[in-house]
């Protein structure tokens, strides 16, 4: 089993989903908790559920607001050991109907998120001589997908991202992976069920089969296997797996 115990993991858009699931792992191997996040209510529900864990309100697009949560953060529970860059959104569209508007938020959250909340932790970890930091990317990172042209710009520019900080934090004993979810079942994926059926008059039951097909196991991943994968990654068992983008997808992306 993975010993997390006395490690402060920092985990952002830790209030449902893939974030929940994941503050639920860490949590059961003894990590200290700080889950960061833009709304208040669904942060503290989680909080509440787990052993040594805070509620922090913060936005990873807004330097200043997510350097504010991460003082918070290191007052309650020390320096941050574990990183999960977990914040993101989608939206679709054609690419002729993603405006700029659209364009830029989807970078905001799912990339430049990631950068400014790696860019406050790293330093403490340099300092110490360790870390983990793993970005939950997509499989959109990994592949093409229609009508989500600026996530996938998004979630490419994440990996490529974990990439060069691996190979320039490989000799200081941090790794930096991420992993890569195909279609979750998350309250995002429920959204994008819902635009489907608006869009296309299809029953939601049709939607969420046209999105399993993906899959060539014919289901969607649960977030507690995608929480699997990050916390072994949190462990002293994966200190060489560094620079990866690990697809929790079902065989979709080889």
């Amino acid at each position: 089993m993975t010993d997390l115990a006395g490690r402060h993991a920092l985990i952002t858009g830790g209030g449902t989903g893939i974030g929940a699931a994941i503050a639920k792992a860490l949590a059961g191997a003894g990590a200290r908790l700080s889950l960061v996040g833009r709304r208040a209510e669904p942060l503290a529900a989680v909080a509440s559920r787990l052993d040594q864990a805070r509620a922090i309100t913060g936005d990873v697009t807004d330097a200043e607001s997510f350097a504010r949560a991460h003082e918070e953060a290191v007052s309650g529970f020390g320096p941050v050991d574990i990183l999960i860059a977990n914040a993101g959104a989608a939206e679709s569209a054609p690419f002729e109907r993603t405006d700029a508007a659209m364009w830029q938020r989807l970078i905001a959250v799912n990339l430049t998120g990631v950068y400014l909340s790696v860019g406050v932790v790293l330093p403490a970890m340099r300092e110490a001589g360790r870390g983990r930091i793993i970005a939950v990317a997509s499989t959109a990172g990994l592949k093409g997908y229609a009508y989500v042209a600026a996530y996938c710009a998004a979630k490419h520019g994440v990996i490529g991202l974990i990439r060069a900080l691996a190979v320039e934090t490989a000799r200081e004993g941090i790794t930096v992976n991420a992993v890569c979810p195909g279609y979750t079942e998350t309250p995002m994926l429920e959204r994008s069920v819902a635009e489907i059926t608006q869009k296309t008059g299809r029953s939601a039951d049709d939607a969420r089969r046209a999105l399993s097909a993906a899959n060539p196991q014919g289901r969607l991943v649960t977030p507690d296997e995608v929480a699997a994968s990050v916390l072994w990654l949190c462990g002293d068992a994966a200190s060489a797996m560094t620079g990866q983008a690990i697809a929790v997808a079902g065989g979709e992306v080889m």
